[in-house]
């Protein structure tokens, strides 16, 4: 992925990498993004008793059966309904394949009766913030450097560079699409 990006892609990554450097929060195990969508990490997924408290309602973890991430359905019960997906924090890993599933589950799961959604990794900082900052471009209709913006107020994220990149794509056909019909 990463291999591929033009020399003015690689600019403006260099300018997300820099929005993202003027963070000046510690990263903490939950934050609230928007109105009842947190991230945070595999700790956190895990205790059923801060979820409990949180009153977290559906969680998507962005680590399935990764190292160090449990979970699925039978874990939460009937408590949360849960959504896996098997992505890898890696240069090559095409995780906008899941742009729109986990942008669909969480708006979804929000507009649900007191819907609360936890989107998790294991540090809660590159592919949980990647598919939230998914979600805020394609169901809240943020630019990307917009959701960026709002997400480093309210959270220390890291996306790596071919996320950034696949965001980036992203943002470029939203823009397009846009442009055609402005009611999308």
């Amino acid at each position: 992925m990463s291999g591929s990006n033009t020399p003015q892609d690689l600019a403006l990554i260099k300018e997300l990498e820099f929005i993202l450097d003027s963070c000046t929060l510690e990263l903490t195990p939950v934050d609230e993004i928007w109105p009842n969508l947190y991230i945070g990490n595999v700790a956190v997924a895990q205790n059923r008793s801060t979820l409990s408290k949180l009153g977290i309602t559906h969680v998507l973890n962005a680590a399935h059966g990764k190292q160090g991430s449990i979970g699925d359905q039978s874990f939460y019960g009937n408590t949360c309904l849960y959504c896996g997906i098997p992505a890898e924090d890696s240069d090559h890993f095409d995780l906008s394949q899941y742009f729109k599933p986990a942008a669909d589950f969480i708006h979804k799961a929000l507009k649900s009766k007191d819907g609360k959604v936890l989107v998790h990794c294991i540090m809660g900082m590159s592919r949980s913030a990647t598919l939230v900052l998914a979600y805020l471009m394609l169901q809240r209709r943020l630019p990307l450097s917009d959701a960026l913006k709002h997400m480093i107020q309210r959270r220390a994220i890291y996306p790596n560079r071919n996320f950034l990149s696949l965001l980036l794509k992203l943002d470029t056909q939203l823009g397009r699409r846009r442009r055609l019909c402005p009611l999308l």
